[in-house]
């Protein structure tokens, strides 16, 4: 098997080898959890019924000291005795409690699927198949079914292509937006053991930041049949921070990050797109905000708009919200 070796800049944590000799099941399913407990039986649920009981698979929990529930229980309810529950010695943050999940996993291919997410039918046996198949390919991740708070289906993630297959191009659509939901990829341990750990110093971005050093070191294949399912809810990290625009300053310092590992002949174009993609983005959900007259979010994410770019696109836009803006504000003061 070869490998491009991009070896972990020091600030990505190292990721050790398992140690030789060591038994290796096929699966590590690592499961990081912080108040949401709720739905840990549903994302439990998901994954037992599709992985075979005894050495074939290692599932655990991964508990960043939950203050509000108690994750411990679900697994001693739920688990079958076939899921590990491990707490954090204190609250590290999701960045380093990913790390911990690589970290912690011993099977060949690993897939960290947070508590409030689940796997589709077929996730694991698809990428099991595709991997006897091809030995050299180092990450693997499918489209994925949006679904609310309840449950109830929301829509569909667009399709990176129509046919199953390696990703030629990935990078040039990664160095723009994440267009990989957490829980539809499983990466070989190998991979994280060549790229390192989470980046300590992202926090809604660092999965972002990953997906695009591993597309840089390994051959990546996609399935575009919907397997994973990502939950959308008012509780969620993604949520709390649109409130603030802290979503956008994340994502503006992951661009500037990536811009010191893409390839040098892109990287240029690369950082100039991703910036305006993202304050495009910051003012669609600026315009939600404004909708709901959640006035200080929408202030937030114009304002982070404008800090990824000044295109005249960017300003134009920001303009015409503006003005959106004070004849919704007028209208409703008017009715008070």
């Amino acid at each position: 098997m070869t490998w491009r070796r991009v070896p972990p800049a020091p600030r990505y944590p190292r990721i050790t080898p398992v140690p030789a000799g060591a038994a290796r099941p096929f699966w590590s399913v690592m499961i990081p959890v912080y108040n949401c407990a709720d739905y840990l039986r549903a994302t439990l649920g998901s994954v037992l019924r599709q992985l075979p009981p005894g050495e074939a698979a290692q599932i655990e929990v991964i508990d960043d000291c939950s203050t509000r529930d108690d994750p411990e229980a679900v697994v001693r309810e739920c688990g079958q005795g076939r899921v590990t529950y491990f707490r954090q010695p204190r609250n590290v943050g999701p960045q380093a409690t990913f790390t911990t999940c690589i970290e912690r996993s011993r099977g060949e291919w690993v897939h960290i699927l947070h508590g409030d997410d689940m796997a589709g039918d077929g996730f694991y046996a698809s990428i099991q198949r595709m991997s006897a198949a091809n030995p050299t390919v180092g990450a693997a991740f499918c489209r994925t079914v949006l679904v609310d708070a309840s449950g109830a289906e929301l829509h569909l993630s667009e399709p990176e292509s129509d046919e199953t297959g390696l990703q030629t191009d990935l990078i040039d659509r990664l160095g723009v937006d994440n267009v990989i939901r957490f829980p539809s990829i499983a990466v070989r341990r190998q991979t994280y053991e060549t790229v390192g750990g989470f980046h300590p110093d992202l926090f809604h971005s660092a999965d972002w930041d990953m997906w695009r050093r591993v597309a840089l070191a390994v051959p990546v294949w996609y399935d575009p049949t919907p397997r994973a399912i990502y939950r959308l809810h008012e509780q969620s990290d993604t949520s709390s921070l649109m409130r603030t625009g802290a979503n956008i300053a994340d994502a503006r310092r992951a661009i500037d990050i990536a811009r010191t590992y893409l390839p040098p002949d892109r990287r240029d174009d690369l950082t100039r797109r991703a910036r305006r993609y993202h304050a495009g983005y910051a003012l669609e959900v600026a315009e939600e905000m404004i909708e709901r007259r959640a006035w200080p979010g929408a202030l937030a994410q114009m304002r982070e708009a404008f800090r990824c770019s000044s295109s005249p696109g960017v300003v134009s836009r920001a303009m015409w919200l503006a003005g959106r803006a004070s004849c919704r504000f007028l209208a409703g003061a008017g009715r008070s």
